[in-house]
């Protein structure tokens, strides 16, 4: 089992991964949780120090080495990870990508409450969350659109995603 958990920040992916993994005892990878281990730095002093250019080439050296290391995995995507570097096409010939597709409206719920937690948007005001949100999704639809299998992300059960994972 090759899972590669794809959306926008705030989608779930994390949370899913974390069920997933356990469930079907595989090992779980959070991208942006070994970028900050190996970095020794949070995805916000990347961003600030390095530049989000030096942290898109990370992420992708990340996603190689977790695959060459791995034979089974779930993996929980960077919201940006499918749209650089070809890294869909990766993950598309190296297991199963997932599209947690996640409403706008739960998204800015969601992302609220972590705003400070997350660097493409802490500085974005409550007000113009939504149409940043809007206008991201927009940018990044045609690389998780290449996913393999789309999901709703608000009405998934952890039934319903381990029969479909099962089926698969």
């Amino acid at each position: 089992m090759r899972i590669f958990l794809i959306g926008f920040m705030g989608s779930g992916k994390s949370h899913w991964g974390k069920l997933l993994a356990a469930k079907f005892h595989v090992p779980f990878f959070d991208m942006d949780n070994v970028i900050t281990e190996a970095e020794k730095k949070t995805i916000t002093q990347i961003f600030v120090e390095m530049g989000e250019e030096y942290f898109r080439f990370k992420e992708k050296e990340v996603l190689r080495a977790l695959v060459e290391d791995h034979k089974e995995f779930i993996i929980s995507c960077g919201g940006g990870t499918p749209c650089f570097f070809n890294n869909i096409d990766f993950m598309k010939e190296k297991g199963k990508v997932i599209w947690l597709n996640t409403g706008i409206e739960v998204l800015v719920k969601r992302l609220l409450i972590e705003k400070p937690q997350r660097p493409i948007i802490k500085n974005i005001s409550d007000d113009d969350l939504k149409s940043f949100i809007m206008k991201k999704l927009q940018d990044r639809k045609l690389y998780y659109e290449q996913a393999d299998i789309m999901l709703q992300e608000e009405t998934l059960t952890t039934e319903s995603f381990i029969e479909l994972l099962n089926n698969e």
